[in-house]
């Protein structure tokens, strides 16, 4: 549908436009009232066009060795079509998931589908818990830093995050359903073990306060320690795979731009922190699935600090980074915190998607 645009520009086009986007969403907030009826109405008309859009783009893209590990899956994918065995010996939900997909369809409708699945669970999600301001949410949701990287590169990881997300829409209801698609998102990755884990932690120890010292403890923590904690973490029963990211070396080599302690992504994680320091301690907002969330970020991304200097350490920090749109997202739109709100709010949407923006810029 898009083999039209040449593949160098096929992500730029991408980056630019949600900066355009981003920009419209300032506007908006900075010259419409955040209750006005008539102009959500078309905000949410515009949502529908862009979700459905942004998908097929996604979805849709060539299928190309550009986008990292499409290759491999793609190359898997025809292998498995033309009569190659297949022995399944680690996560299992994708990979019977992958082989059932073999016998009904192409690999670009493959792609599709699992971009249908990486999106979907952010827009109901949004749709849920913000109403009718599902739309800014979503925005902050696709425009994360790494959304578009596991939506096209690590797809595999993307797809359990998505799962994940599918399970805390039933956080206040069918409980079984949010443990079942836990369950399917560690069987997608292996690595889904750490959300899943700070989840458990934190619905034990309720106190969003030891969140935040177990965050800032990491810092001082990883610095001292060094490598030591990708050794320690690598040998105490990972998966294979996901202990490979941790103590592997060229075969697991996925860097970001420079390894070693990177202090702007873990100020870029700090806008999370902040975000539910702000929201919890100073803005008093007392709501139990916020504070349970809030905590599954800040350990997730304590962990990610810890570790920080592996190889493959951008695998982990996506292990929280997948939740930070929600983290600030979710009190914004559920409470009227700021006598200005929607400017404010229009403000940190905007600020939120230009660090993506930049960081894509400085690539």
């Amino acid at each position: 549908m898009f083999d039209f645009i040449p593949i160098q520009y096929y992500s730029n086009i991408y980056y630019h436009l949600m900066f355009l986007i981003s920009v419209g969403i300032l506007l908006y907030s900075l010259s419409y009232d955040v209750k006005d009826v008539v102009s959500l109405n078309i905000i949410q008309t515009l949502g529908f066009v862009f979700l459905l859009l942004f998908t097929l783009y996604i979805g849709l893209r060539p299928v190309s060795t550009s986008f990292g590990d499409m290759g491999s899956y793609n190359s898997a994918f025809v292998r498995i079509q033309r009569g190659m065995p297949v022995v399944i010996k680690s996560d299992y939900a994708f990979n019977y998931f992958l082989l059932a997909c073999t016998k009904i369809m192409s690999s670009q409708s493959f792609f599709l589908l699992v971009d249908i699945l990486y999106i979907l669970p952010c827009y109901w999600f949004s749709r849920l818990y913000f109403k009718r301001y599902w739309f800014f949410a979503i925005f902050m949701f696709v425009g994360s830093f790494s959304f578009w990287s596991y939506g096209t590169n690590g797809i595999r990881n993307g797809l359990a995050t998505a799962f994940f997300i599918t399970g805390l829409c039933f956080y206040e209801r069918k409980k079984i359903f949010m443990y079942v698609f836990f369950l399917l998102s560690f069987f997608i990755h292996s690595s889904l073990i750490i959300p899943i884990a700070a989840f458990i932690t934190t619905g034990i120890f309720k106190n969003p306060r030891l969140y935040l010292y177990i965050w800032l403890a990491s810092i001082p923590l990883s610095l001292v320690g060094g490598s030591f904690w990708e050794s320690l973490f690598g040998s105490i029963g990972f998966e294979d795979r996901t202990s490979g990211y941790l103590t592997g070396g060229e075969e697991f080599k996925e860097q970001f731009s420079q390894t070693g302690f990177r202090w702007d992504f873990v100020l870029y994680s700090a806008s999370g922190i902040f975000a539910g320091y702000y929201y919890i301690f100073k803005r008093k907002i007392n709501d139990n699935f916020y504070t349970h969330l809030f905590g599954i970020y800040a350990i997730a991304n304590a962990f990610w600090i810890l570790v920080i200097r592996a190889n493959f350490s951008n695998r982990f920090a996506y292990l929280s980074w997948f939740l930070m749109a929600a983290v600030i997202a979710y009190p914004m739109f559920r409470y009227r915190i700021w006598n200005d709100h929607n400017k404010v709010f229009g403000w940190i949407v905007f600020l939120y998607y230009l660090f993506t923006y930049i960081m894509f810029l400085k690539s």
